[in-house]
């Protein structure tokens, strides 16, 4: 894959216009209405049409990944989410080994959703938001049901994001969509690519608004996501793709 015409194709929506033939002309004037607001959030074209099509379908779980600037992306994602948001959230956010209830306790200020720190065998329930506890593995089973590992660190952390990825990956299959924030490593990589080719869906946020691009990158490099935008439209974009979820 060209990694930059897919990263084009990705922002702007789809294939550039048509110029400089009659036929160009009759198919750009056959184009549903360009005015935005009539766009839902998310998408910045009609002729990107997967988020409408891709809203048909129930997603059971998102899991998101994030490293260095993790915390103030979460408080702009979680904080656009409604009360009614039904379909949970499960995070591996890379933090330090003391860093006990604060993480938590931030973004519940900022949220209306509950977070809180994962617990060993605990059952997923709509609208939560589980944190990766600091230095342990969180993993996902098909059941519902969360496990934690203090199995040696992956791509130098614990949490990984790759192993929370790759369990929700391969339990939940189409079912999960996966988020890839700001991280100063390629951690999240090899999840996202294993969401992908167990059908599931994609979102990157755009390495340009991100505090630490490397992360973001890896994703874009490592397989074809579906989306890659700015951290303000990704919360509005998750609530469009899960209108029809949870």
């Amino acid at each position: 894959m060209n990694p930059v015409g897919g990263w084009r194709l990705a922002v702007d929506g789809g294939p550039p216009p048509f110029h400089g033939d009659a036929r160009g002309r009759v198919a750009a004037s056959r184009q549903p209405p360009t005015d935005n607001r009539q766009l839902p959030p998310g998408i910045r074209s009609w002729t990107d049409g997967r988020v409408l099509a891709e809203a048909a379908h129930k997603y059971e779980l998102i899991v998101l990944g994030c490293s260095m600037g993790g915390m103030a992306a979460m408080e702009q994602i979680f904080g656009v989410l409604p009360q009614d948001f039904r379909v949970p959230i499960v995070v591996a956010q890379h933090r330090y080994r003391t860093s006990g209830e604060a993480l938590p306790s931030f973004l519940r200020r900022h949220s209306k959703l509950n977070v809180v720190d994962a617990l060993d065998k605990q059952w997923i329930h709509p609208g939560n938001v589980y944190l990766a506890p600091a230095d342990y593995h969180l993993m996902v089973d098909r059941g519902g049901e969360l496990s934690l590992s203090v199995d040696a660190a992956v791509a130098y952390s614990r949490p990984s994001i790759d192993v929370l990825f790759e369990s929700a990956a391969d339990a939940y299959q189409a079912g999960v969509i996966g988020v890839v924030l700001t991280g100063a490593n390629a951690d999240g990589a090899r999840g996202a690519m294993r969401i992908k080719q167990r059908g599931g869906f994609v979102v990157v946020q755009d390495p340009k608004t991100a505090e630490s691009a490397e992360m973001p990158q890896a994703a874009i490099a490592a397989t074809r996501v579906d989306r890659i935008l700015p951290l303000d439209r990704i919360g509005p974009f998750l609530v469009e793709l899960c209108r029809n979820s949870g």
